[in-house]
């Protein structure tokens, strides 16, 4: 996910009285029809914040002063277990067949866009790549919004603008707000494509990616398709291999939940959107951190699905280091709980249906309120030296952790295998299924940060006023030394 920029905002810069607190809680609407997205997707987010955190806290506390309340965490786990099993064991969507492209004529428009910002380092090799693509060039558009640059890049783009007939490359002024939301929606109605595909300027994609993904929006339900996300700059950092675990772990679960009617997410790099669908949702909201999670849940509002592809892959940078990492880790961790409260009046009326509201609360509970819910649990535990509360509910994320990363790792490459024509017998190595295992297990500790950054960004939410500035994740491009190690 790329972050966005932001104008700084003193909204919420006195604390609220808890009546006032309470009253944005009480306000859900009486009439059964559906609000608007925008209607929940602003404003008083703190409020909500400390509302949920006072709840959590307060029901760890009521839970360990209860008899019975161990065995209503293990009850939740058992039901969640149960969900989790069935999502397991769940065959994935095939894949269509690769697009027929002996008719070019018929082949549907596609416009993709790209908002960069100092991308100096990378975006010649993106653009490069991206108007190579085994796709008739009068078939698709490439619109590059430069936002605003200081660096080399509004030259580099000049330049390429004279080779590549099919970029289109739009400059915003210096001020223009909205960030990656804003640019996208700025230059959205200048284009053509009934699918629009986004992607981050590190992005690099093999030559056949429409050809694979294209065809999956055969199926009229589907609104958008989410390609797996791989690190490009694999090597012996320890982050680095981390990354490579949690994005394989992503994949795998996105793949089977949706088998079984779950959520399907967005990524921000490498999703390819239908226009309809992005239109019926109002397009990208520019009072989000992660346009990408909030537009997931408006196309499951609005009744779409969202599909995820093992192959192709779409690569990116990865951070090497743990100050980077954290600060990432903190906007994506903000960005996913803020969906929740900003949409929490449509999702409690379960507008999404059974099946994709019971996905979404057993997800939501483990990437989300456990990591949280560890802090008031730990401390009690101490004081009262009994045992944590919810160690059921860790099991059950932990064992999920290790699965999906093995048999992640497994799938990518098995798919991978099959696309080149090698034999499955070496997908299948003994050795490589001993080394994914390793991997997942070092993946799985590696994943322990995100106890802190949910504690920390919870807690943040619910008390400091938010300043919204332009935050960025740094590319370095292929020639950047990625082999340092810890």
């Amino acid at each position: 996910m790329q972050e966005s920029s932001w104008h700084e905002s003193d909204s919420f810069s006195e604390l609220q009285p808890i009546s006032a607190l309470l009253a944005d809680f009480s306000s859900v609407p009486e009439s059964d029809e559906e609000p608007e997205p925008d209607q929940y997707s602003t404003g008083n987010r703190r409020r909500r914040a400390a509302v949920a955190l006072v709840a959590l806290w307060s029901g760890t506390f009521a839970l360990h002063f209860f008899a019975w309340g161990y065995w209503f965490v293990l009850g939740l786990t058992t039901l969640m277990g149960v969900h989790v099993v069935r999502v397991l064991f769940a065959r994935p969507l095939s894949l269509p067949k690769p697009l027929d492209d002996s008719n070019p004529e018929t082949l549907p428009f596609v416009s993709i866009m790209v908002a960069a910002k100092n991308e100096e380092a990378v975006i010649r090799r993106l653009v490069q790549t991206l108007c190579n693509l085994n796709y008739p060039p009068n078939r698709y558009e490439l619109w590059v919004i430069d936002d605003s640059s200081t660096d080399r890049t509004p030259l580099i783009l000049a330049q390429l603008v004279q080779e590549f007939p099919q970029l289109r490359v739009f400059h915003r002024p210096v001020g223009a707000g909205g960030g990656k939301s804003g640019a996208l929606n700025q230059v959205l109605p200048l284009t053509k494509g009934e699918i629009i595909a986004v992607f981050d300027a590190d992005a690099q994609v093999t030559p056949d990616l429409f050809q694979r993904v294209l065809p999956i929006f055969d199926r009229p339900e589907v609104g958008a398709v989410q390609v797996r996300k791989q690190i490009a700059n694999v090597s012996r950092n320890l982050w680095i291999q981390g990354q490579v675990a949690e994005m394989a772990l992503d994949a795998f679960w996105q793949q089977q939940r949706i088998a079984v009617g779950g959520i399907g997410e967005l990524r921000g790099n490498g999703q390819f959107v239908r226009r309809a669908a992005l239109d019926q949702c109002g397009g990208w909201n520019e009072a989000t951190i992660t346009d990408d999670l909030d537009l997931t849940v408006r196309l499951h509002l609005n009744d779409w699905d969202i599909d995820c592809t093992t192959y192709p892959a779409v690569e990116e940078e990865g951070v090497t280091s743990a100050i980077a990492l954290w600060h990432q880790r903190n906007r994506w961790g903000e960005g996913g709980y803020q969906r929740y409260l900003d949409y929490w009046q449509p999702l409690l009326r379960n507008r999404l249906g059974i099946s994709k509201t019971m996905d979404m609360f057993v997800f939501w509970v483990l990437q989300y309120v456990l990591p949280s819910a560890t802090i008031p649990d730990t401390l009690i535990a101490v004081l009262r030296h009994q045992p944590m509360l919810y160690t059921p509910l860790a099991g059950l994320s932990v064992t999920m952790s290790l699965l999906g990363m093995t048999l992640g790792l497994r799938r990518i490459r098995r798919a991978e295998a099959a696309i080149a024509g090698s034999s499955s017998l070496k997908a299948n190595h003994p050795k490589l299924a001993i080394i994914s295992l390793l991997r997942a297990v070092y993946g799985t500790f590696y994943m322990l940060h995100w106890l802190p950054v949910m504690a920390s960004t919870t807690a943040r939410m619910s008390i400091r006023p938010k300043r919204l500035k332009w935050v960025k994740t740094v590319h370095f491009g292929s020639d950047h030394e990625q082999n340092n190690t810890i």
